[in-house]
């Protein structure tokens, strides 16, 4: 099969997908309203709550804040069939047995108010995992969002954010913002600009869904995260320096955020030269009332600048020398054996990578939202900070139990779709490795992922949540999977 086949056909299935999307939605948006995830709940357990309930602290103008979690996610992958396993030498595959995967974390949020409408946060984590196979095999569709590149079944204590914020109000309506981690309680102006600096994610500030980006209570799957796609820059663990700004104008709201790449692709080291090498996005936002409920609709745009290789760059470096493989190579590379396969470390040098997508959200009763993102990136450089992506599309929703006489239990269903170049395929086919990816040799298909879970309130704050994925084609592979995993889920707030 030819591996350039398939990609003109993905990309025109996704580019339609987000044209009816953004014209579904953008039409409806007639009403301002704010569709952001449900507040803390006041009869909630937690540290805060219960300072104020004996009058010790006010919950709705805090000078300062403290909450914390814990999570344990175990995944258990069954046993599936594949033409080969990491042919000739390659070192990227899926490993086809049995296997247990885990995840534990701890996390304490602290705020602090430092002057007039300046906020300081810092977050120390910990997290110990074991990975299926490495963490290698799967493209745009991990099984848990919670897993870091360089884990280790001995915990890691870390900080995960440390960052400054400014918030300048500029009129318009009083908008009350709860008492949440990395949020302090206060009523701010609608109309307002609020500048960040230091250490966090950018999913903190960009590509929020209330139905699919909640990194504990709802999907586990990365394909719901945030778009498989975006290549966003961070180091191994997720996290960035930089700045990002945002304007709030009643119910719009423009993002721009700068932020570090690591200094080799995937790796933990961050490269600082933000003035050279950097990741930018923008963010468009818009909420709205359709029929009465709250929706919005967010366009993202992002471009990475960095030291990254080029796919026909690495082909054809390697035809032009067969000596330029992935077994000779000067700098850094992900490991392979093969030495008849192209290796991008032969052609990293300064060049940039794009993409461009859209986010819906959408109530559809007081308890079940529907939610959708698509994203296209140019396909041309390799992963450098998230997955091997080159397109992807999700979509699905979540619902409360309220109708089963359970309003704090979640459920949701979701289908995720990841798809690569041709390029890239070209590369992987013969034998190249991408980050996570590269079985050494390919039969071009299209990455998906159908995901659904339950969780169970137990007390006021904690939850267990059990799951099932069913993966086809891991890592765009038609020659091997489907692959099945079941995930069990405890998390608790304090």
């Amino acid at each position: 099969m030819n591996p350039h086949r398939g990609a003109p056909i993905s990309a025109r299935i996704l580019l339609g997908a987000l044209v009816w999307a953004g014209s579904l939605t953008i039409t409806a948006a007639v009403h301002a309203a704010t569709a952001e995830p449900d507040n803390r709940a006041n009869e909630q357990f937690d540290f805060m709550n219960l300072l104020t309930r004996y009058k010790l602290h006010d919950i709705h103008d805090e000078s300062w804040n403290a909450y914390g979690q814990l999570t344990y996610i175990s995944s258990l992958k069954l046993p599936f069939s594949a033409a080969y396993t990491n042919a000739n030498g390659s070192t990227n595959s899926l490993l086809t047995g049995r296997e247990h995967s885990f995840t534990a974390s701890a996390t304490f949020f602290l705020g602090v108010r430092l002057w007039t409408s300046a906020e300081g946060y810092f977050v120390p984590e910990v997290i110990a995992e074991r990975p299926l196979s490495s963490l290698r095999g799967i493209g745009g569709s991990i099984q848990n969002f919670e897993l870091q590149k360089g884990g280790s079944v001995t915990p890691q204590i870390y900080r995960s954010r440390s960052y400054l914020q400014q918030t300048i109000g500029l009129g318009g309506k009083r908008v009350v913002k709860t008492s949440d981690p990395m949020q302090l309680g206060s009523v701010v102006d609608s109309r307002r600009l609020v500048l960040r600096a230091g250490n966090f994610s950018i999913l903190d500030f960009l590509d929020k869904n209330s139905f699919a980006g909640d990194l504990r209570q709802q999907f586990f799957n990365m394909a719901f995260l945030t778009y498989a796609a975006y290549d966003f820059g961070s180091d191994a663990r997720g996290f960035s320096y930089g700045g990002v700004a945002e304007l709030y104008w009643d119910d719009w709201a423009l993002r721009f955020g700068r932020i570090s790449l690591p200094k080799d692709p995937n790796q933990l080291s961050a490269d600082f030269r933000l003035d050279k090498h950097y990741g930018d996005q923008v963010e468009v936002e818009h909420t709205h009332k359709l029929g009465g409920r709250a929706g919005a609709v967010r366009i993202l745009g992002y471009r990475n600048r960095g030291r990254m290789g080029r796919f026909d760059d690495a082909i054809a470096a390697y035809r032009s020398d067969p000596g330029k493989n992935a077994t000779t190579c000067p700098g850094f590379n992900y490991g392979s054996e093969n030495a008849n396969a192209p290796d991008l470390c032969w052609v990293r040098k300064a060049n940039t990578k794009l993409g461009i997508g859209i986010n819906v959200e959408q109530y559809v009763s007081d308890d079940i939202g529907l939610f959708l993102r698509g994203m296209i990136s140019d396909g041309k450089s390799e992963v450098y900070a998230y997955t091997p992506t080159d397109r992807s599309l999700a979509f699905g929703l979540l619902s409360r139990g309220s109708a089963w006489g359970r309003p704090r239990d979640l459920a949701g269903t979701g289908v995720g779709l990841a798809w690569i170049s041709g390029i890239h395929a070209e590369y992987l086919r013969m034998g190249g490795i991408d980050g996570f990816v590269g079985d050494g040799n390919l039969r071009l298909g299209t990455e998906s992922v159908f995901e659904v879970f339950y969780s169970v309130n137990l007390l006021s704050s904690a939850w267990l949540s059990g799951d099932y994925q069913h993966i086809t084609n891991p890592a765009f592979n038609k020659d091997r999977g489907p692959v099945d995993i079941f995930g069990a889920r405890f998390h608790a707030e304090f």
